[in-house]
């Protein structure tokens, strides 16, 4: 039996804690960020904020309490890349040696661009702990996850043995986990698909058909790798699930937010409101794409698509004359 505490009760976190519920034969916390709201998940009996409808077993403990993560020796991190800095600052002092970070956050760090496993080691380097720090991602929307639904993901570490260790801990029969050593490739094709998921909502919203949204999607993928690997991914981790398969998924599926607040922009609604409208649930490939962009112009990697959901998003660019422009891009060869 391994102890796990999941860091963050969204949707996500959720459904992570669910799923290694149904597993069965491990010790879970699942972490709030306040006390309060761990009482209010308790006393309902469900976390009614972000994820209604999942009773929550009492074999699963809620905590506000910083000093359960001390006896955990896997630690899911499942924060906001907006809250992530902070909230490890937090609890570093409450770390130990042996134990296992695995970050689940799909994002990037706003003004400095890390990955997410980059902002948890430096925020962790003055307590002089090195702890292992790996990186989980695939397709996998939380409701289908929590449901139960067949799911395919990686989990990355540099080291393949804890790589290992944590897929044996984690799989089950409705959760599959691939092993990979690239955990720059991982993290970063589970961020940028947000932003190429984004492009893909604005075209549906503004009415496009399927010949526009294949293109986006082929291209996206294209400008996601040529990042990545400048930044020290491999390729082929881009074609597979942290990549193309999470791409895909983010930007056909209706449960997306990342979609869905491309969509509204296409609908001409303003971006404010639409975040608004999520109800404290987050669409990291808005802050994604800022990030992204720093970390392209820091490599010298051209990211038509990303450029422009950034005006839009931004600048508050006319969705049609944002697909306009890339279509009136110069002619290139395709590789």
């Amino acid at each position: 039996m391994s102890r796990i505490v999941i860091l963050g009760c969204g949707a996500w976190g959720t459904a992570i804690a669910l799923s290694l519920h149904r597993r069965g034969g491990h010790d879970l916390t699942l972490w709030a960020h306040s006390p309060q709201m761990a009482q209010d998940i308790i006393a309902a009996g469900e976390n009614k904020q972000f994820f209604p409808g999942f009773p929550l077993p009492p074999e699963i403990h809620i905590t506000g309490d910083d000093t359960t993560i001390s006896n955990a020796e896997i630690i899911v991190s499942v924060i906001p890349s907006e809250f992530l800095r902070a909230t490890f600052a937090r609890l570093a002092p409450h770390l130990r040696p042996g134990q296992i970070i695995v970050s689940a956050t799909k994002g990037i760090e706003d003004q400095t661009s890390l990955r997410m496993t980059e902002v948890i080691s430096q925020t962790l380097a003055p307590t002089g702990l090195a702890l292992p720090i790996g990186a989980l991602s695939g397709p996998s929307f939380a409701l289908e996850v929590a449901q139960g639904q067949p799911t395919a993901v990686t989990v990355a570490f540099s080291d393949p043995a804890i790589a290992a260790r944590i897929q044996k801990e984690f799989s089950s029969e409705s959760l599959r986990l691939y092993t990979s050593t690239d955990v720059i490739g991982v993290e970063l094709g589970g961020a940028l698909k947000n932003v190429i998921a984004i492009a893909a909502g604005v075209a549906a919203g503004v009415g496009l058909g399927y010949n526009s949204a294949a293109g986006l999607i082929t291209r996206g993928i294209a400008e996601i790798t040529r990042l990545a690997v400048a930044c020290g991914g491999r390729r082929e981790t881009l074609a597979g699930l942290s990549g193309v398969g999470d791409l895909v998924l983010t930007c056909t599926g209706s449960l997306s937010r990342n979609r869905t607040v491309g969509e509204e922009l296409g609908h001409g609604r303003r971006l404010p409101d639409i975040l608004e409208s999520l109800g404290g649930k987050v669409a990291e490939g808005v802050r994604t794409t800022r990030a992204a962009l720093g970390l392209a112009r820091r490599h010298g990697i051209e990211m038509p698509i990303t450029e422009q959901m950034e005006r839009i998003l931004d600048e508050g660019k006319d969705p049609h004359e944002a697909i306009k422009n890339l279509m009136l891009r110069p002619g290139r060869d395709e590789h």
